[in-house]
C-alpha cells in the first residue's frame, strides 16, 4: 500500500448569493424514471426478471473516443445513492479518451431504471443485477469504479465476483465504518420514506454544498440538484421515496467494512478527506456524530484493512470529488488505473 496526496486546496469559500437565489426555484419535476431529464450519451435499457418482476435497468456503454492506455479493456461506473450514471459525464468523457470503453447503469431503484412496488434491496441482488447486464454486454472482465453508495456495491461485486473484476476503485465509498454498531439510531422504512417525501431543492442543495463540495457552490451543480428534485417531486414521488426508504434501510444494515480483508483484486481508493457523510448522522446523539464520517481517518484504515490496496488522498476535498474537481480526480484515477 503507498499513500500519496494532492496540493492542499484553498480556503473554503462562503455560499454565494445565486446559490441562495436558486433556492426560490424550486419548481422541478420528472418522471418517475427521470423522463424529462437528458442524459450525456444514448440511454440504453436491460430487460430483465428479477424476485419475480420483470424490470428495466437504464445504462449507458459508451465506446472508446480514442486510442490509449485503456485499449481493450471496460471500466463500469456505479453511481452514489443521491447520484444517477449521468453525474459520471466528466468521468466518462476522461475514460473514453484515454480509450477505455465505459458501461454506467443506473440500478433498479434509482434515475432513470425501473421503480418496483416491492423489491427486497440487497448489494448481493444489485451486484447480480450488474453481472447479469455485463454478461449481456458480452463484458466478461472490467475494472469496477464505484462512488458513494456504489462503492459499497463495487466492493460487494469484487467479493462476488473476483475473476471478472480486473481492479476495484473506490470513489469516497460509504459504508467504511458500521454506523448501527457505532451508535447511530435506526429508522424503520415507513420512517425512512417521511422523510424522502419531504426532499425539496433547497434540502437537497444545501446538503450537497455542505457534505459534497466543503461549503463552495458554481453554477455547474445545479443540474444535478434539477435531476435529484425533479425525480423526488415529480409525478412518481410516492414510487420514488418508497425506493428511496428501502434503499436507505439496505445502506444501513448491510455493512460491508468487515469483509475488506477478503477482497483478492487490486483495490484503490480515492479520498476526499473533508468528507463527512455517515447514514443517520441527522439523528445520531451528539458524541456518537462527533465520531463518525470521518474521512481523513476511515480512508487509512480502509487501506490497511484491504489487501493489494493503493490510497490517494484529496486534502480539503469533499465526497464527490470527480464533480468537485474534476481534473485533479481524473489525473489521479488515470495514473491509477495505469499501473
Amino acid at each position: 500500500m503507498i499513500i500519496s496526496s494532492m496540493p492542499r486546496a484553498l480556503a473554503l469559500a462562503t455560499l454565494s448569493l445565486p446559490l441562495l437565489a436558486a433556492a426560490a426555484n424550486d419548481h422541478y419535476s420528472y418522471g418517475p424514471r427521470l423522463e424529462g431529464f437528458t442524459y450525456p450519451h444514448k440511454l440504453e435499457q436491460f430487460d430483465f426478471t428479477s424476485q419475480g418482476v420483470k424490470l428495466q435497468m437504464a445504462y449507458m456503454d459508451v465506446a472508446p473516443a480514442a486510442k490509449g492506455p485503456g485499449d481493450g479493456k471496460t471500466a463500469v461506473l456505479l453511481h452514489g445513492k443521491n447520484f444517477c450514471g449521468a453525474t459520471w459525464e466528466a468521468t466518462i468523457t476522461a475514460l473514453t479518451g484515454a480509450g477505455y470503453r465505459v458501461v454506467a447503469p443506473d440500478q433498479v431503484g434509482f434515475c432513470a431504471s425501473s421503480k418496483p412496488e416491492h423489491y427486497q434491496y440487497s448489494f448481493q441482488q444489485l451486484a447480480a443485477n450488474t453481472d447479469a447486464l455485463l454478461k449481456h454486454l458480452g463484458v466478461k472482465q472490467s475494472i469496477m469504479i464505484g462512488h458513494s453508495t456504489g462503492g459499497m456495491l463495487a466492493t460487494r461485486y469484487a467479493l462476488m465476483y473476483p475473476q471478472a473484476t480486473a481492479k476495484l476503485v473506490m470513489v469516497n465509498p460509504i459504508g467504511l465504518e458500521d454506523w448501527k454498531a457505532l451508535g447511530v439510531p435506526p429508522r424503520s422504512v415507513d420512517q425512512w420514506n417521511e422523510r424522502e417525501l419531504k426532499t425539496t431543492a433547497d434540502s437537497i442543495r444545501k446538503y450537497e454544498s455542505k457534505t459534497y463540495y466543503g461549503g463552495k457552490w458554481k453554477p455547474e451543480y445545479e443540474r444535478w440538484v434539477d435531476m435529484l428534485a425533479g425525480l423526488s417531486n415529480g409525478p412518481g414521488k410516492q414510487v420514488v421515496a418508497w425506493n428511496s426508504a428501502l434503499i436507505y434501510d439496505m445502506i444501513y444494515t448491510q455493512p460491508v467494512v468487515y469483509e475488506f480483508p477478503l477482497l483478492k483484486v487490486p483495490t484503490v481508493l480515492l479520498i476526499g478527506d473533508a468528507d463527512t457523510t455517515a447514514i443517520g448522522a441527522d439523528i445520531a446523539p451528539p458524541e456518537v456524530k462527533a465520531k463518525i464520517g470521518n474521512y481523513k481517518v476511515l480512508g487509512k484504515q480502509a487501506a490497511k484493512a484491504i489487501p493489494d490496496s493503493r490510497l490517494v488522498e484529496f486534502p480539503g476535498k469533499g465526497h464527490a470529488p470527480q464533480m468537485e474537481d474534476p481534473a485533479m480526480f481524473h489525473k489521479a484515477l488515470l495514473e491509477e488505473l495505469k499501473r
